[in-house]
């Protein structure tokens, strides 16, 4: 129970309906000297995030040769959003950058340091939700450095500082209140799989929590992210043989696209064979059904509290991957393979069952889950609420704006695709219809049917690089 001036409690009312969140204030009706005694139900926020899943990689939303019956539950009880991307990365370790957007809600041209660094003008999603009254909680993969992580937390366990790891030999750190995490505090629990790791931490929060303040519980898997050595119980699960190739499978990429040598690039020979590319899309899809198995858990943790009636799920993904497709492996390219993540978002006023195709971000994310609790968004955050989206209301964006590096960039309307490169002084242009080619196959900017359509979305891509203030060497002597 808490006490609530006159005030107070109609502002809070105020924003509950202002967000259209869905969420109750169960109200004592007793007002002693100004005073008005309530009972507050703000929505809960669990935030499942995996690493390096495709957007296409989850059964329910018509992959059939993959098992995801927790991410399929998902699907059925929440709203899928089917066209949600990140905006690229300016380093190869493109989930950091990811990350730092997810968090900061910032766009990547305003990042500091690809990311890496948070300033603390920068303000997270969970110092305001701490703000907003939340206890909040992480585990699991944390790329960027350690002052942010204190910034946001007031609790946690199994944290993991960095990018990769061999599953089963991560270096974790416990919770530290004062925010230092020096290197001596480390340990690896040999012999349990990230995923379990991780897991293990949320639902031992979830089942041991007491508190009648709302929590928000972070947990950021390094799955499916290679190593990819998932249980053999869920490798058995996919017959290498018996694996499909995709429509777009290439032993090569038909040119240098400024990133063929990079460190993903190098798990495969060249050229790539459709033996070897079956075996790595098997070990994916183990990968991504073990840590749907996980996320299971913390699911069915979160329903022996009694608390998910009243707990906002999101599920999503940092980045994509190639795994074989246009003769790529990784994810540092502008490919709808690499940009284009799952997101998924459940709970108390978000819609069962259906999907939304409006153009939008994964650090979107920030701003609707603030407007659906009713929590400000600071000055500092430049993406959008997906709230209107979600309501059928209005689309929240024309265009998405994609970069890699200063060797790639990209933007793409509901229908036509651009990609652009400039590597050793050399340009190329792809432009793909993402209506009648969702594998991109077909390059068009050779018919003059398409000249007005590539003129367009050139200018769009000029209008985005002023908006976001890209002063890369990409756009020396960029002809639109």
């Amino acid at each position: 129970m808490k006490n609530w001036t006159r005030r107070e409690f109609l502002k809070t009312m105020g924003l509950a309906a202002a967000s259209g969140g869905g969420f109750s204030l169960l109200v004592n009706c007793s007002d002693v000297n100004g005073k008005v005694t309530i009972k507050a139900r703000i929505p809960n926020i669990l935030f499942l995030f995996s690493d390096d899943q495709r957007f296409d990689t989850i059964r329910a939303l018509g992959n059939e040769e993959i098992i995801t019956p927790n991410m399929d539950e998902l699907v059925r009880g929440g709203t899928t959003f089917t066209n949600a991307y990140i905006m690229g990365s300016m380093s190869g370790a493109v989930c950091m950058p990811s990350r730092a957007m997810l968090l900061s809600g910032k766009h990547l041209f305003s990042l500091t340091d690809s990311g890496k660094t948070i300033p603390p003008e920068h303000v997270m999603l969970p110092e305001v939700l701490r703000e907003a009254g939340y206890v909040t909680f992480g585990t699991g993969k944390w790329h960027n450095e350690r002052e942010p992580f204190a910034r946001c937390f007031t609790a946690g366990g199994n944290i993991f500082f960095g990018g990769m790891s061999d599953h089963y030999r991560v270096p974790v750190n416990d919770f530290d209140a004062t925010g230092k995490y020096p290197k001596e505090n480390r340990r690896r629990q040999e012999g349990k799989h990230s995923s379990e790791l991780f897991s293990d931490a949320a639902v031992e929060f979830l089942r041991g929590y007491k508190k009648d303040k709302p929590f928000f519980v972070y947990v950021s898997y390094t799955a499916p992210h290679d190593p990819r050595t998932a249980p053999k119980k869920y490798h058995d699960m996919y017959d290498p043989a018996k694996i499909p190739l995709p429509k777009s499978f290439m032993p090569e990429h038909p040119f240098d696209n400024g990133q063929m040598q990079i460190r993903d690039e190098k798990l495969a020979a060249w050229p790539r064979t459709a033996e070897e590319i079956r075996r790595h899309i098997a070990d994916y899809y183990a990968m991504i059904t073990h840590v749907d198995a996980q996320i299971g858990r913390v699911l069915e943790a979160l329903k022996e509290t009694g608390q998910a009636e009243n707990t906002i799920i999101v599920f999503s993904g940092d980045n994509g991957l190639a795994v074989g497709r246009h003769g790529l492996l990784g994810k540092q390219n502008l490919y709808e393979h690499s940009v284009h993540v799952p997101l998924i978002m459940c709970g108390p006023g978000i819609a069962k069952g259906e999907q939304r195709d409006g153009l939008c971000y994964v650090h979107d994310i920030y701003p609707t889950l603030c407007e659906l609790v009713g929590a400000r968004v600071p000055a500092s955050v430049e993406s959008r609420s997906l709230v209107p989206l979600m309501k059928r209301r209005e689309k929240v964006r024309d265009t998405l704006f994609f970069a890699y590096k200063d060797i790639q960039r990209g933007v793409r309307d509901k229908r036509y695709k651009l990609i652009e490169y400039s590597v050793k002084g050399r340009r190329h242009t792809q432009l793909f219809d993402l209506q009648t080619d969702p594998w991109e196959l077909s390059n068009l900017p050779a018919s003059a049917k398409y000249a007005e359509d590539l003129d367009r979305l050139r200018r769009e891509l000029v209008r985005w690089r002023d908006e976001l203030g890209d002063k890369s060497p990409f756009w020396e002597g960029y002809q639109t």
